[in-house]
């Protein structure tokens, strides 16, 4: 491929032939390489290549080319030149040989550049070319190729004027629309040449395009512009698309509606102008416009010219500026939907889509929260009565586990009485400790703490100073209750730790143990902790129990140096933080209460018991802060069931999407004037909404009593009534008013029999009849009171008064006078109606029991 390609056109009639030119003029064929060893041609992409047929030199100075869209097996070209000659030209023999046309010349009057050709995509021996200015003569010249005398063009147009670029429009065999003398560009009808139909100014007069899904739509090109035209309103572009560089080539993608390419000079990318028209109501609004840059691989330092393959979708072929041949499939743009039914589908082309659903593998990737919700609710999540059973169904989710058993732990404690004075039915450590943004802003003034020193029962010398300082009041006792940290006796610390011990917590619970002063219980732990199989494989908890076991209260000794130096080596955040306790410099215990690997609730126990008044209310006041802005839910522990527990988890949902966990925790942990926050009656809204998606109409069910168990308000309004056939208002509306007002009710004569109706109340017209009395019905049900005290209230009819209908066919009667005749008959009473309203009920499928006989 000696010679330099500077464009390159896909043939409109063959699916696997395109031809370049620059000095020379190349046919090629796309062929699949199924054996890239025994490839030597030209590779245009991962799987196809360009396979050289022919090469035509015989044309000097070449300024354009278009193939002829004539379907035959060859290839027929008009090839433009600089003395603006157009030559007919194929590769070799041909069937075109049989018509003459191969080396036939069209010479126009005056030698000058041709500067276009264009095929006529409908009437295929018609061909139109552009020329430059020559005075006195036409710059467009219709051929008409398969006249015998080719000397003179079928019409001519634009005299004295030059000619830039044309096109012909659409499917419209008779129009050409031709950018001239640099400021025009004109619609003409070649069945009238004498004036152009349709006329603009414009210096957009380059490289005109027409549309092939829009006949209406044109582009056109100068300097860093880009234009498009609707020639139903030729007067301005539609719009006006500015570009970084000069453009040097717009063309609109044949398979795609309303996309324009634009290639700007030296630039390895095609930029694809996604027209969006918009109509609103019967007016058509200005049009939108989607952009994206499509880097071709390959294109090195820039692209000379491309090609949208005329029926492929998104297929062009490209030629670098450096001879390189490029055939790429543009990427669609993709419209993704995710629905909460766990459905994942996204376009595929113009007449595809795919979908992925939770049932394929590449699903779980995902990550999808919709999936995890629905398993939980399928298992009755969050509706168990007791609230650690809750627990147990997300077992998957440990700090979700672990709030749910803490709800339970803080319910005990209230329901047993050791919560008594705490103002919540579900207390946070702050709400214990007055805390609360309801109470005064210097909170710690409320806590009047005792301070005790402690003395270290298995370690140090009686004659220093071997004691720490705690503090103790009725509050940080409650508080630590929450923690479950409240340990009377050694044998309730025992307990714990055997029960972490049990889970293989072996750093906790030696780390709990040094905090509660147990140095030699903590050795004791690890100990066991590195023979036991369930330990974790590093650190060697041998090695970490030794170096515990050189402890010494003395604050000026190696070891308290080496252990300050070598702490940050440790990888388990409870052995850090066991070390940093130990190597405390008086009452700094940054170390332990930073320490964020700790579970929540050990720092604040460890800063319950070892933090003063004004620090205590300090560091609680940061970690709530800090833990409801992350939407952390061990942040429960501090905030309870208090407006920043509200917050917590309006930040927790925004963080994970799980909104099921949102609104069930939201209606078992708040009262139930805080339940009717708009905040959390958004979360109930989309959770009962998401059960409606999924069709699990039962636990939508369970979670509306629930709801209403836990979180009782006002009845809920009445959601069934019987409605008049002609005005649609409530008849049932009117008659419990009647039954309600005792007044009314004696009016009407104080017995059932008389409070009837036989229209509607509102429009007055006649209540439906039933099919077998044929009287109007309107006998109201319920219950009344006469208002006495302690009177049973009697009903306002008897059941068999009432009135019922078919499901089906809407006919029915008195409950009493439908029952005898469904005794009998299975279709309906009414004359003409063929429903069997009885084979419809389930309840008349049911075989009656034989009775027992002795």
């Amino acid at each position: 491929m000696g010679s330099a390609r500077i464009e390159v056109l896909w043939s409109p009639v063959h699916a696997d032939k395109f031809v370049t030119w620059g000095t020379e003029i190349h046919l090629y064929e796309v062929v699949a390489i199924k054996d890239d060893s025994k490839w030597s041609g030209e590779r245009l992409s991962q799987g196809t290549g360009a396979a050289l047929l022919a090469t035509s030199s015989s044309h000097q100075y070449v300024k354009c080319v278009d193939v002829c869209p004539r379907p035959e097996p060859d290839v027929l070209l008009g090839v433009g030149q600089a003395n603006g000659k157009v030559a007919l030209t194929t590769f070799g023999p041909s069937a075109f040989d049989a018509l003459g046309l191969p080396g036939r010349e069209l010479v126009p009057t005056h030698a000058r550049q041709c500067n276009a050709v264009a095929w006529n995509p409908v009437d295929p021996g018609l061909l139109a070319a552009a020329l430059d200015k020559y005075r006195s003569d036409h710059s467009v010249l219709l051929w008409d190729v398969r006249k015998g005398d080719p000397a003179r063009p079928a019409a001519e147009l634009c005299n004295s004027e030059a000619a830039h670029s044309l096109a012909w429009l659409g499917p419209q065999p008779h129009t050409l629309v031709v950018g001239a003398s640099n400021k025009h560009i004109r619609i003409y009808d070649l069945r009238d040449p004498g004036r152009p139909v349709n006329c603009t100014q414009t210096k957009a007069v380059y490289g005109i395009a027409a549309d092939a899904q829009n006949d209406c739509q044109l582009a056109s090109h100068v300097e860093n512009q880009a234009a498009i035209w609707d020639t139903r309103n030729f007067e301005k572009p539609i719009l006006t698309l500015g570009q970084s560089r000069p453009v040097s080539k717009v063309l609109w993608c044949p398979t795609r509606r309303n996309m324009l390419a634009v290639l700007v000079r030296d630039s390895p990318a095609v930029l694809l102008h996604n027209v969006q028209h918009t109509t609103v109501g019967s007016e058509e609004v200005e049009p939108c416009v989607l952009e994206r840059a499509v880097a071709v691989p390959g294109a090195g330092a820039g692209l000379a010219s491309f090609s949208w393959h005329p029926a492929h979708e998104s297929r062009l072929l490209a030629v670098s500026t450096s001879g390189t041949l490029i055939d790429h499939v543009v990427p669609e743009r993709i419209t993704l939907n995710w629905s909460p039914g766990s459905h994942l589908v996204w376009t595929h082309g113009r007449r595809g889509l795919k979908l992925v659903t939770d049932r394929d593998c590449v699903y779980a990737r995902l990550g999808d929260v919709g999936v995890v919700m629905k398993r939980r609710a399928v298992g009755q999540y969050g509706l168990k009565e007791q609230l650690w059973l809750n627990g147990d169904v997300v077992d998957d989710d440990e700090k979700l586990r672990s709030v749910w058993h803490w709800l339970s732990l803080s319910h005990s404690l209230v329901e047993d009485g050791s919560m008594r004075g705490v103002p919540s039915r579900l207390p946070g450590v702050r709400c214990v400790l007055k805390l609360d943004s309801s109470q005064p802003t210097n909170g710690c003034a409320l806590l009047k703490s005792e301070t005790l020193c402690l003395p270290w029962s298995d370690v140090g010398d009686p004659n220093l100073h071997s004691t720490v300082r705690i503090y103790r009041s009725d509050e940080r006792a409650k508080a630590l209750l929450l923690c479950g940290w409240k340990f009377d006796r050694d044998t309730a610390l025992g307990s714990f730790l055997d029960q972490l011990e049990g889970e293989g917590a072996f750093s906790r619970a030696a780390a709990i143990a040094v905090f509660n002063l147990k140095l030699r219980l903590a050795v004791a732990i690890l100990n066991r902790g590195a023979a036991s199989p369930r330990a974790p494989a590093a650190p060697n908890l041998n090695i970490v129990a030794l170096a515990l076991s050189g402890f010494s209260d003395s604050r000026n000794n190696m070891w308290r140096e080496l252990c300050q130096t070598s702490v940050s080596q440790l990888t388990d955040p409870y052995l850090r933080a066991a070390f940093g306790f130990l190597t405390a410099e008086g009452d700094n215990y940054d170390a332990v209460l930073n320490e964020s690997g700790m579970a929540v609730e050990d720092r604040v126990a460890f800063a319950l018991t070892y933090l003063g008044d004004r620090r205590l209310a300090d560091f609680l006041r940061v970690l709530t802060g800090k833990l409801v802005q992350e939407g952390d839910l061990a942040g429960i522990l501090l905030t309870g069931a208090s407006s920043h527990g509200v917050q917590l988890l309006q930040n927790y949902l925004d963080r994970t999407g799980d909104v099921q966990s949102a609104s069930l925790l939201g209606i078992r942990m708040f009262e139930p004037e805080v339940v009717q926050d708009s905040v959390i009656q958004e979360w109930i809204a989309s959770y009962r909404m998401l059960l409606n998606i999924w069709r699990l109409w039962h636990q939508r069910a369970h979670f509306d009593i629930a709801m209403n168990t836990f979180s009782p308000s006002e009845k809920p309004p009445q959601q069934v009534f019987v409605s008049c056939n002609f005005c649609g208002k409530s008849i049932s509306a009117q008659m419990q008013g009647l039954s309600r007002n005792r007044n009314a009710f004696a009016r009407l004569g104080a017995t059932s029999q008389k409070l009837k109706m036989s229209s509607c109340p509102q429009c007055r017209k006649p209540l439906p009849r039933c099919a077998i009395c044929l009287a109007h019905m309107g006998t109201p049900s319920g219950l009344h009171g006469d208002g006495r005290a302690g009177a049973a209230p009697s009903r306002l009819a008897e059941f068999s008064s009432w009135f019922t209908w078919c499901q089906s066919c809407r006919h029915g009667g008195h409950v009493a006078h439908v029952t005898q005749w469904f005794s009998d008959h299975s279709e309906c009473p009414v004359t003409a109606c063929a429903c069997r309203c009885m084979s419809l009920d389930a309840a008349g499928k049911v075989t009656p029991a034989l009775p027992h006989r002795s």
